[in-house]
């Protein structure tokens, strides 16, 4: 049975038993600030076991692909050493949200395994909670499973929290037993860790809401939410016991295996790339990019592992890109999404590779040379920091090398370089209440600002320092929540709303308005006047001006994608944006600078569009209607079954719930006033619409007219004005240039008189006034031509700053190096330099200890000689 078979019997099974069959979420979790990826199936639907989003159905099932490669949950530094650690994976759920509860969760799971897969019951080991005696009867009484198959676990494997508070509960796994040939104990025996009993399947029932002290109380809408693993049920399923074995790995190891030239495929490098091809193209599908920070960091170091196990196996070219066609033959018709990004994956993993295959080599070479001189097996932590500074190697990489010969890296050692690169690097801060978070309050508001500027509400939390309190005073800074407001909460890339808020004769200046997980709506700002209290009247009025301002930025920012994808391709995605009352900035997936030529196309085509004038529309739709219908989905953002569609004509439909212009027209003018890379694969586009594209157009009129005035030339003739000026600037500087080898050549013979001779070398220190650096390098060189054998140091000031060139004769380097001379003066004159041993070159920032420090270059050299 292959895996693909597997996904589909399940989802089958359940979708027969009236669950709804919800796809894969993105590996991005949407507004979810607390987890760096999707690491669970139940991830997409927190919000609905939290009752803050209600769906139109109760019950659920999904196959949600999953990532553990960073922050709380990593597997990283085990896949390739273990049968079923992963970076990703498959989970394959069932969710209950206040419908069925354990004795269905159970029966289901049983007979899924039993029944649908036919899998063997002495086979299969049940655990459940300690204290959870009505799983327990379920599974002994009705079930009826063999009680010498049966433990009771506690709370540390066996109770499920989704965090120090909120829901939780007990949970029943189900293990699989691989037989006795393979060491290992039951659950809940002394040596339950080897391999023999793997669980296959946890049903979690969350009972419970537990509180800040501990209490557990009982939860209205007791909910379930169960994960099974597909590559460890695929192992079952075909009979065997790593899930590097079953049909997913298999083509994919094999296909490693060809790049490296290795007819043997058991080889833990080859499960390594299999792997972490995986990882690397569902998050680049799902708008990961490499970067130094965040997602996009660990997604670098999921490549750059890889990268290294290729290495390892003699791969020298470029290869990694190539295990994408393989896997989207596997897995593309399950990930549709994936194929259709193929193109994409492929050069942004090209990229990064080919950026990160000088420094590997560079770094492995380093890594090896301290190898070779280690005293002991750890490496010292030090080394593991340059590795990491200078190289680009994650820490881990060096910890997988050092596995592979045996050694541990000195981590706290490492841990202490890094905190003092910290120190060094570290700038003062300020802190703040951090309202984009969860705060604590339960209330609803409904949002009128699509149709409403101002409108009566009253006041239905407020918030000081992140605390809930029942009034704020004049000059106290906070949050009010209200029943109902007209003002937008900053979402999909558009800032939050400002305005006022009236209750009576008090005033509450709205700064700035943040959106939270469900429908709460943050006003923050200040009470500029009188008491706002808990429970009082209010008039929300939203600054109009700013909000319209904002609305033609956002609506030009989806006439910007369509263009982008018409004119660039449609692998351009958007990876992030702002929209405020002043600008826009768009984000988006591509792999080179835009040449002017498609500026001005993209510009044209969106001024185009403003003409045609077409209506935007906003209909609300199920997602699924609307997927089909074509629209795009913005990256980073979370969507419930139902969406907001929003469509510029026929040029434009994407999803989302932002503020808009009535018509295309509104906009006025697009003006694109910059373009540039932000990452790797990403370019940024920032613009103008409206009054502030008009105010740049006549701003840069005027300049060119200002330009023209001083080149006494007319707008048609400024072009070859410049010409003019610059050939004639560079026909001025080659002049100069030969004027000042006639000056050093003259000075050159004056100062080769004042060198001493010290033990055969003739030793010269000078001043050379008002002198850049490549004038002194060139005087340098003449004089050691005029010297023979000879160290010369010249140093000059300018700006108020120290140039400072050593010289040293070839046959002279192996007594002398130019880089320590240089130094030595440098270090005088407040600065450090450096080269190659017969020329170096340094700075400094204290000119007046410059004649002090050149006088005592004859003793230093005496002195190294001696």
């Amino acid at each position: 049975m292959t895996s693909s078979e597997l996904r589909s019997l399940f989802l089958n099974f359940f979708q027969e038993r009236g669950h709804a069959v919800v796809a894969s979420s993105p590996l991005i979790p949407g507004n979810d600030p607390t987890l760096l990826f999707t690491n669970a199936g139940m991830v997409q639907f927190k919000d609905v076991f939290l009752g803050r989003e209600e769906r139109g159905y109760v019950r659920a099932a999904s196959s949600q692909r999953c990532v553990r490669a960073g922050g709380k949950h990593n597997d990283l530094e085990n896949v390739g050493y273990t049968a079923r650690h992963h970076t990703f994976f498959e989970m394959l759920g069932n969710f209950s949200f206040g419908d069925y509860f354990k004795r269905d969760a159970i029966r289901y799971a049983w007979e899924f395994l039993t029944g649908v897969l036919g899998l063997p019951p002495e086979r299969l080991w049940i655990t459940v909670y300690d204290q959870d005696t009505e799983a327990a009867a379920i599974w002994l009484n009705e079930v009826g499973i063999d009680p010498n198959r049966f433990s009771r676990i506690g709370t540390k494997d066996n109770f499920w929290s989704m965090g120090d508070t909120g829901p939780c509960g007990p949970c029943t796994e189900i293990f699989y037993d691989h037989g006795a040939h393979i060491a290992g104990g039951p659950p809940g025996s002394p040596d339950e860790d080897g391999d023999r009993y793997i669980e296959i399947w946890n049903l979690v029932f969350m009972q419970y809401d537990r509180s800040a002290d501990g209490t557990l109380t009982p939860l209205p809408k007791p909910s379930v939410d169960t994960g099974m693993g597909l590559e460890r049920i695929a192992a079952v399923a075909q009979g065997v016991h790593s899930n590097y074995e079953i049909d997913l790995f298999r083509t994919l190891v094999q296909a490693a295996a060809e790049l490296a030239g290795l007819s043997n495929t058991d080889n833990s490098s080859l499960r390594v790339l299999a792997d972490h091809i995986r990882s690397c193209a569902f998050l680049v599908a799902d708008g990961v990019l490499p970067s130094n920070e965040g997602r996009g960091y660990v997604l670098r170091r999921i490549i750059r592992r890889a990268i290294r196990h290729g290495y390892k196996l003699g791969i020298r070219d470029v290869f990694f890109y190539k295990l994408v066609a393989p896997l989207c033959a596997e897995m593309g018709e399950a990930y549709p999404e994936l194929v259709a990004a193929r193109a994409t994956v492929e050069q942004v993993l090209r990229k990064e590779e080919e950026r990160f295959a000088e420094t590997l080599d560079q770094g492995m070479k380093i890594l090896e040379t301290h190898l070779k001189g280690l005293s002991g097996t750890v490496i010292p932590g030090e080394t593991v920091f340059q590795l990491y500074d200078t190289y680009g190697f994650p820490v881990d990489l060096t910890a997988d090398i050092a596995r592979e010969h045996g050694l541990t890296p000195d981590l706290a050692g490492f841990e202490k370089a890094m905190e003092a690169q910290r120190e060094r690097a570290r700038a003062a801060s300020h802190f703040a209440v951090d309202y984009s978070q969860d705060v604590a309050v339960d209330v609803h508001c409904q949002f009128t600002g699509y149709t409403h500027l101002a409108d009566d509400a009253r006041v239905v939390a407020l918030l000081k320092g992140g605390k809930s309190v029942d009034q704020l005073a004049a000059g106290d800074e906070g949050v009010v929540i209200l029943d109902k407001t007209p003002f937008y909460g900053e979402s999909g890339g558009q800032v939050g709303d400002v305005g006022i808020l009236r209750a009576g004769n008090a005033l509450f200046e709205v700064t700035d308005t943040q959106k939270q997980a469900g429908d709460v709506i943050l006003h923050l700002g200040k009470v500029v006047q009188g008491l706002f209290a808990l429970g009082a009247d209010c008039r929300a009025e939203v600054d109009g001006a700013a909000r319209n301002a904002t609305a033609l930025n956002h609506s030009a920012t989806h006439l910007l994608h369509a263009a982008l994808r018409r004119i660039l391709g449609e692998h351009v995605a958007q990876k992030g944006s702002l929209v405020d009352p002043q600008r826009l900035r768009f984000d988006f997936s591509h792999f080179e600078p835009i040449q002017p030529e498609q500026l001005d196309a993209i510009e044209l085509l969106v001024n185009e569009q403003i003409r045609v004038n077409s209506p935007v529309r906003a209909d609300v739709m199920a997602k699924d209607e609307a997927m089909k219908a074509g629209a795009m989905a913005l990256f980073g953002e979370k969507y419930g079954d139902e969406v907001r569609v929003l469509r510029i004509g026929e040029f434009s439909t994407e999803l989302c719930g932002g503020i808009h212009a009535g018509r295309a027209g509104d906009i006025g003018l697009f003006k694109i006033v910059g373009e540039s890379g932000v990452a790797a694969g990403v370019r940024r586009i920032e613009a103008l619409t409206g009054a502030g594209a008009f105010e740049w157009v006549k701003v840069s009129e005027r300049l060119v007219q200002t330009v023209g005035e001083k080149l006494k030339a007319g707008r048609d003739g400024m072009v070859d004005k410049v010409q003019q000026l610059l050939e004639r600037n560079r026909a001025l500087e080659k002049e100069l240039d030969k004027l000042k080898v006639k000056l050093a050549s003259a000075s050159g013979d004056d100062l080769a008189s004042q060198a001493v001779e010290i033990d055969g070398i003739k030793v010269l220190a000078a001043k050379i006034e008002d002198s850049d650096p490549k004038a002194l390098r060139d005087l340098v060189d003449q004089l050691r031509n005029k010297l023979g054998s000879a160290a010369v140091v010249l140093g000059s000031v300018k700006d108020g700053k120290v140039s400072l060139i050593a010289g040293v004769t070839k046959e002279q380097t192996g007594r002398i190096k130019a880089g320590d001379l240089v130094n030595a003066v440098a270090v005088q004159v407040g600065g450090k330099g450096g080269g190659r041993p017969d020329l170096a070159q340094a700075g400094g920032t204290d000119p007046g200890k410059l004649d002090e420090a050149l006088r005592g270059v004859p003793e230093w050299v005496r002195g190294r000689l001696a």
